[in-house]
């Protein structure tokens, strides 16, 4: 496993990073989600993302259990705030000062740590000034319950902004965590060149497009049993309406070049996005810890210009780039 800086700090995080979106306290039962976290571990996977909405909570107390008797010294553990939570109140959304400090005790409860290595904004909020939001997390750092910030899908504009506040409040606001894989290309345009001008890196999620880069989705056959695409709670929207034949049939053109290279496809995705140097880490969940120990084999694949080629002429107009995608939750007003 190896092992990167994120922005420009001096905290690593290793390169795979296990997250438990729509798997723990969901989609896989405790006791496999425990077996998952032992694999992530056993391979070299240090880092650990979730957030308090993930399972409505559940998932941060099942990966607090998982990871108990672990040396806390040894793990980065990242968690999240935005969404609702609990009884979804008027006040438990956003990016509030109440919501942020009351729900980073909360976090911290679950996660049975007395701090989280980096807290991120989950979106950012078009309802509270950006001042209050930063001088929020300014604050949880200087109580030591977290040690960086982060944000996820924040536009150029919008990271730019944060990290003017952050310098001033004099915090380190280091990584963006954004949706990023050959099929959603959406940051290359606009976020990451203004996170390198920054500072920051990314911490990429679905850099297997919710599986469908695996290949096992194929174009005129069944949904496999057992797969997210047919799992009730949760999965299966997320998939809705992009299992085209058109999509399929292009990513299916992508076997032979992990043949050739002696890997699987998930690897070769893997691998593909972990290739951007402003990319510090990838994001990966299992419902099984075989997936895992297969996943942490894409640590270190290097893949030449030649590859990089092969697999945009495969894809061909197939992946989305129009920046705009990366939109904020509208008014709640």
């Amino acid at each position: 496993m190896k092992y990167k800086h994120l922005g420009n700090s001096g905290l690593k995080v290793s390169e795979l990073i296990y997250g438990n979106w729509l798997t723990h306290g969901s989609q896989v039962e405790n006791e496999v989600a425990t077996r998952c976290v032992q694999a992530a571990l056993d391979v070299g996977v240090t880092t650990f993302d979730t957030a308090d909405v993930y399972a409505n909570t559940a998932a941060e107390v099942v990966l607090g259990d998982a990871l108990a008797g672990q040396r806390r010294e040894s793990l980065e553990i990242l968690t999240k705030v935005f969404w609702p939570t609990g009884p979804k109140g008027h006040n438990d959304v956003g990016l509030s000062r109440k919501h942020i400090l009351e729900s980073i005790d909360g976090s911290l409860t679950r996660l049975k740590t007395d701090y989280v290595d980096v807290y991120q904004a989950h979106r950012y909020d078009v309802d509270t000034p950006l001042e209050e939001t930063m001088q929020a997390f300014a604050d949880v750092v200087r109580a030591g319950k977290a040690l960086y910030i982060g944000v996820s899908e924040w536009n150029a504009d919008q990271l730019r902004a944060g990290h003017e506040l952050a310098t001033e409040l004099r915090v380190q606001l280091v990584s963006n965590q954004p949706q990023y894989s050959m099929l959603w290309r959406v940051i290359e345009a606009e976020v990451i060149p203004t996170s390198i001008e920054l500072g920051m890196s990314q911490i990429v999620w679905s850099p297997v497009a919710q599986g469908i880069l695996t290949g096992k989705y194929k174009p005129g056959e069944p949904l496999p049993t057992g797969s997210r695409a047919t799992d009730d709670k949760g999965g299966a929207n997320v998939l809705h309406d992009r299992l085209t034949d058109e999509l399929l049939t292009g990513v299916q053109k992508l076997q032979p070049i992990a043949d050739d290279l002696g890997i699987t496809m998930a690897q070769l995705a893997l691998a593909w996005v972990l290739r951007n140097p402003n990319v510090s880490a990838a994001i990966i969940g299992a419902s099984r810890p075989e997936q895992v120990e297969s996943n942490a084999l894409a640590s270190g694949v290097e893949l030449d210009d030649s590859v990089l080629a092969r697999i945009d002429d495969a894809l061909g107009s197939l992946p989305e780039r129009d920046p705009a995608k990366t939109v904020s939750p509208p008014s709640r007003a």
